[in-house]
């Protein structure tokens, strides 16, 4: 550096000392730089203490001498200390050219980088928090470094972070996500860890509501339970864990429909030979049975995909018991939420049908399914009392409609008994799956049966015995249904008939 250069208001002595090589001659010249400072903040001048921020930045902890950006460094943090609690007015030039070192070379220097930027952030406390992801982002790279001093001086700052985040109620969590959302898919253990610890110290903080994002993070969750360091994966389990608390304790507040294929995804096991993937379906199958209890209809037209995932299950040993056991919880859950309701719709259809055919609305005396309100609807309109219907008392539709994608859900079934691979307890509840759709939702079913009975009478000839008594079973109450629904069409379509004559 050339040493001739006007660097004033620092005077020749504090120049030559922050580029010494002797850590005890820039401490000299950093109390030197505070001494000044401190002089400027009384007189208020704002412009001359901008002055020595940037000469210091640019002059210094940006050089291109090692002993000069470490110079730089110590007297960055001795304008923070001097500035006191007006160092938050100035707080971008100080951490920015900080941060820059973060990415040095030599791990000394990283080391008085981490050492500074922890004396700035220890007197500006809660004015950092504008620059929170910029902090974070460089933490998180520090997390990861080799040499064990910076790790242990990253660490130190990380806590004092953590607390000015905990007792403050300014945290931007908004602007956050993204940048979590991004950093929670690294590969690197100490990264991880680090983005664990901090998932952690949010959740814990009543004023921050992390769950309202949870969709956003939780894949990634997922995929740090499956790391190969205990401890990572112990930490994750809490992290889910009192995710999954908060969730029981305000289900109305979460989006269980934007999670739902997260957790079908990570319910079906790639390779079963890892301890780790047993985990992690072991944990997603007991959030997917909690979903389905707390959410109810919301999840209905995923059930295609929770099948998928829960069905392979139902025929697990005791080695994976627990897993089996909230693969059969989900199972039966799962099929309460299907209701007689469901077959409206094929109702709603063929009216639909009847009216476009006819060129009329059905005759006034025909019967109407229940809850069907766009047709009382189009009586209060006929009445001409539109204008005195209370929307309070339509409880039936405050939430949204819910449809089941019977389709989807046949095909699976269809798929699993197709699979010589399948096993027993499965195929039992693939028969148990299409007897239930049949008495719940017979006319929608219809559709299915020509494709379905095939199927049926070659699983009569299956090697389990009990699934040959389950399927004579289910199939002799199937075929009363399938002639139960074709008389009913029948009938209707006679009368459509008669429809047409009139």
């Amino acid at each position: 550096m050339n040493t001739e250069k006007d660097f004033s208001p620092l005077t020749p002595n504090i120049v030559r000392a922050l580029n010494d090589k002797l850590y005890e001659k820039r401490k000299v010249a950093a109390l030197e730089i505070e001494k000044l400072v401190r002089e400027f903040v009384a007189q208020n001048n704002s412009t001359q203490i901008r002055h020595v921020i940037q000469i210091l930045a640019s002059e210094f902890a940006l050089s291109q001498h090692p002993h000069s950006r470490k110079g730089g460094l110590i007297g960055l943090a001795a304008c923070s200390i001097a500035l006191g609690k007006d160092s938050g007015l100035y707080l971008k030039e100080l951490i920015e050219p900080v941060l820059t070192c973060f990415n040095d070379s030599d791990s000394r220097l990283r080391y008085y980088a981490c050492e500074a930027l922890y004396n700035i952030v220890k007197v500006a406390r809660g004015a950092v928090l504008p620059h929170f992801n910029l902090l974070f982002d460089g933490l998180s790279k520090l997390a990861a470094d080799p040499d064990p001093n910076v790790k242990s001086g990253s660490e130190l700052l990380d806590r004092l972070l953590k607390d000015i985040v905990t007792e403050s109620n300014k945290f931007d969590l908004v602007a956050f996500v993204p940048l979590l959302r991004e950093r929670i898919y690294s590969n690197n253990q100490y990264a991880r860890q680090f983005i664990i610890s901090w998932i952690l110290v949010l959740e814990s903080v009543p004023d921050i509501h992390l769950l309202d994002y949870l969709p956003e993070i939780l894949d990634g969750l997922f995929q740090i339970l499956g790391d190969n360091s205990k401890e990572i994966r112990r930490m994750c389990e809490m992290v889910l864990g009192e995710f999954l608390k908060e969730i029981k304790k305000t289900p109305s507040s979460v989006k269980f429909a934007e999670m739902a294929n997260i957790l079908v995804i990570h319910c079906q096991v790639v390779d079963e030979t890892k301890i780790t993937n047993d985990l992690i379906q072991l944990t997603s199958m007991t959030w997917m049975r909690e979903f389905i209890t707390l959410s109810g209809r919301v999840l209905l037209p995923y059930s295609s995909g929770i099948l998928t995932a829960v069905l392979p299950c139902l025929s697990y040993d005791d080695r994976k018991k627990s897993t089996k056991e909230a693969a059969s919880a989900c199972n039966h859950s799962l099929m309460k939420l299907i209701t007689p309701e469901d077959d409206d719709e094929e109702e709603e259809e063929e009216e639909e049908e009847n009216k476009t055919a006819t060129g009329s609305p059905p005759h006034k005396d025909q019967p109407k399914a229940e809850g069907d309100s766009s047709d009382l609807l189009d009586a209060s309109q006929e009445s001409g009392a539109l204008s005195n219907i209370s929307f309070f008392s339509q409880t039936s539709t405050d939430r949204p409609h819910v449809s089941l994608d019977l389709d989807g859900i046949v095909q699976v079934l269809d798929r699993h008994l197709h699979d010589s691979s399948t096993g027993m307890m499965t195929r039992i509840a693939v028969l148990k799956w299409l007897y239930h759709l049949y008495i719940k939702t017979p006319r929608k079913m219809f559709r299915h049966t020509d494709s379905l009975f095939p199927m049926l009478l070659k699983t009569l000839s299956d090697e389990s015995d009990e699934v040959i008594l389950k399927d004579l079973e289910h199939f002799d109450r199937v075929q009363g249904k399938h002639l139960e629904v074709r008389h009913q069409r029948s009938g209707r379509a006679t009368d459509l008939s008669d429809r047409k004559l009139m």
